[in-house]
């Protein structure tokens, strides 16, 4: 189960609730559930009503989660995210967030007064960067004392490592600016750092690289590819849990990455020696194909996960899924988020309930 916003934690302390940890219970057949993108610190926050995992509230709020998932037979990781330069004052008291460089990434925040553009951020200093790395750390120790299974790292587009990678919003002249090592160098210090915490084959990260819209100028340039293929070579050194790959929700011609419009999924398997789970819409159909074509190991599955707790029981009778309703996605309470129905067997037969909700 791919990592989902779902807007539930609201309260003052963004502390995940009893209602969030049946949630997850629900989906616990899901094997591997990947946490909705949860705030490492303070100062990574840019989305109303997310939880973080950074106070001693938050901590013990995850620990109902863990537990709702590990009663259920399930396995749970916790999706660390930062923010950076797509937040807005209206988190900091005014202040303005930071990022690699004063730049704004022109997208647009969610605050608790409704959705905001973002203005132009002050540069994050090289200390800054330090702390922030450290922040990630300290996350990941907070993730293991709440109980998870894992890590994995949130690094798809608009989010602060893809603001590092990207031309349009690091134009930075010391160690973290500039050539592609330069620019990705955060990466590798970040994984480095949660390692000495939990062991490599506990931890992922996860990428968009082509993502081109509703994520402002962090979109793909002229060293996208070169940046990528640089970064999965040394990925395959870390023996990481995963490579989570997002791939393209629109048509790539055109683009600086049009050369990935056709097999997608097998340059990153060219590309990177390690496991690879690949997120794209799939259908049952089309994840079976993918697997069995041998361009992923993993598949992760987001929206269908929503509608239907019980997904991979209704793969396995070839039952029809259940529609979500898109009105309730961030809306918090119980109204489409636990009150989806699992499929209702009948001995040998089985039939689904709750469509077109």
């Amino acid at each position: 189960m791919a990592s989902l916003t779902r807007g539930r934690a609201t309260n003052a302390g963004l502390v995940p609730t009893p209602l969030m940890a049946k949630y997850y219970a629900q989906r616990a057949s899901a094997g591997l559930i990947l946490s909705e993108g949860t705030w490492l610190s303070s100062k990574a926050i840019g989305f109303i009503n997310v939880p973080g995992i950074f106070t001693r509230e938050q901590i013990e709020g995850w620990k109902l989660v863990t537990k709702a998932v590990h009663d259920n037979g399930g396995l749970i990781f916790s999706q660390l995210g930062h923010i950076g330069a797509a937040s807005h004052p209206d988190f900091f008291d005014g202040e303005l967030p930071a990022g690699p460089s004063a730049i704004n990434p022109q997208t647009r925040s969610f605050t608790p007064e409704g959705l905001k553009d973002t203005l132009t951020p002050r540069e994050l200093t090289v200390a800054e960067i330090k702390l922030t790395i450290q922040d990630f750390k300290q996350a990941a120790k907070n993730a293991w004392e709440a109980g998870f299974d894992g890590i994995e790292i949130h690094a798809q587009a608009g989010m602060l490592i893809p603001q590092f990678l990207s031309l349009a919003t690091n134009q930075r002249t010391d160690v973290y600016g500039g050539n592609i090592e330069n620019r990705a160098r955060i990466v590798f210090e970040i994984l480095d750092a949660i390692i000495e915490v939990w062991e490599s084959t506990r931890i992922a990260i996860k990428f968009a690289p082509v993502a081109l819209s509703h994520v402002g100028i962090v979109t793909p340039d002229e060293e996208t590819i070169a940046m990528f293929q640089y970064i999965l070579k040394k990925l395959s050194d870390y023996n990481l849990a995963y490579l989570h790959i997002v791939g393209p929700a629109e048509n790539l011609t055109g683009t600086p990455v049009e050369a990935l419009q056709h097999d997608y999924f097998s340059h990153f398997r060219h590309h990177y020696s390690g496991r690879l789970m690949a997120n794209l819409g799939f259908t049952q159909e089309s994840g079976n194909a993918i697997l069995k074509e041998g361009k992923a190991d993993l598949v992760s599955f987001g929206a269908p996960f929503i509608a239907n707790p019980d997904l991979s029981e209704r793969f396995k009778h070839n039952l029809p899924l259940s529609e979500s309703n898109q009105d309730t996605y961030y809306t918090g309470g119980e109204n489409g988020y636990v009150d989806y129905p699992e499929a209702v067997y009948a001995g040998a037969q089985a039939t689904a309930s709750g469509e077109n909700r």
